[in-house]
């Protein structure tokens, strides 16, 4: 293997994300192509909530779904649409390299805050030096100070995880690019391992974050400074105070009204359900689309859940 290439240079990076960044759902006109103008909409609305900022083409936003030429045009009008571009976090996860490395550049030069990556996910079964050299192709290639890497660790939908090993060699290698990991195996033992691991021990000044909700106090109480957050879309004020005020008195009681939420979701597939929840709450049942191979809510689904989160009760305008 070739020696790394520094990317960066002491200084030239600023810290990690701090607070919730809601990760997008995607909204989508009827002919399933993006609605640019709903999803600048939503993501401004977030941002007057006090998010920190937003994570289009995720999971949530079922990212892999879409071409590339549709991520960096969406990429683009939500810029021209008002959304500042060091507010936005951009998954550029593809199964090709050379079109992970091009998205990436594409949101380094918009001017976005950073990137979240998987590894290749297509080939199961890699090595670790195998998601490693994945990883240096996307850094080597670009070779931009100004990027920001977000390691993405999912492997229940990837197939692909991301070992300690990873993570170790990837951060002495490249240690202003690579800022933090997002976890969201929903494992709590596995969560805590890495906040431990990472930000108490081997690389403190890397961030650990949680995808899955309830173990954001963990996280908070071990220095984790935010989350990505699926249910930040619509509950953005609650996941807020579950990760920076782990121990507040209503702390409990949150989290466990985001336990019974989620336990309320699970008969249902999950992306169609949370845009099921987002038509409720809009009054727009636009929000119900959804790309194949994912499949809308049908028409008794849809009732049955608005029956469900209405007698939840969520309110856009305090959670």
């Amino acid at each position: 293997m070739i020696a790394p290439q520094q990317t960066t240079q002491p200084g030239l990076t600023s810290a990690a994300f701090c607070g919730i960044w809601p990760a997008l759902l995607t909204p989508l006109n009827a002919d399933l192509s993006i609605d640019h103008a709903s999803l600048a909409a939503h993501s401004k609305a977030l941002l007057a909530c006090d998010c920190g900022g937003v994570t289009p083409f995720g999971t949530t936003g079922e990212g892999p779904s879409f071409s590339m030429a549709e991520r960096k045009e969406t990429i683009e009008q939500l810029i021209k649409n008002g959304v500042p571009a060091a507010q936005i976090m951009v998954s550029t996860s593809c199964a090709a390299l050379p079109e992970t490395l091009e998205l990436t550049r594409h949101a380094v030069n918009a001017g976005v805050h950073g990137c979240l990556m998987l590894p290749p996910f297509f080939l199961k079964g890699v090595p670790d030096e195998g998601i490693i050299d994945s990883c240096r192709y996307v850094i080597d290639g670009l070779n931009d100070a100004r990027l920001k890497l977000y390691l993405y660790h999912i492997p229940q939908v990837s197939g692909v995880g991301l070992s300690h090993h990873v993570i170790t060699t990837l951060k002495k290698l490249y240690p202003n690019t690579i800022l933090g990991i997002k976890d969201s195996a929903c494992n709590t033992a596995h969560s805590i391992d890495l906040a431990e691991a990472f930000m108490q021990r081997l690389a403190p000044n890397m961030v650990v974050y949680v995808g899955f909700e309830p173990d954001l106090p963990d996280l908070g109480r071990r220095g984790s400074t935010g989350a990505i957050s699926g249910l930040a879309n619509f509950m953005p004020r609650v996941v807020h105070r579950l990760v920076t005020q782990p121990d507040a008195p209503n702390t409990p009681a949150e989290r466990e009204r985001i336990i019974k939420l989620l336990a309320l979701l699970e008969g249902y597939s999950l992306l169609p359900a949370l845009k099921g929840v987002m038509a409720i709450l809009s009054g727009e049942q636009a929000w119900l689309r959804v790309r194949a191979p994912l499949v809308s809510l049908k028409s008794a689904e849809f009732q049955a859940l608005e029956k469900t989160i209405s007698a939840f009760g969520i309110d856009l305008k305090s959670d």
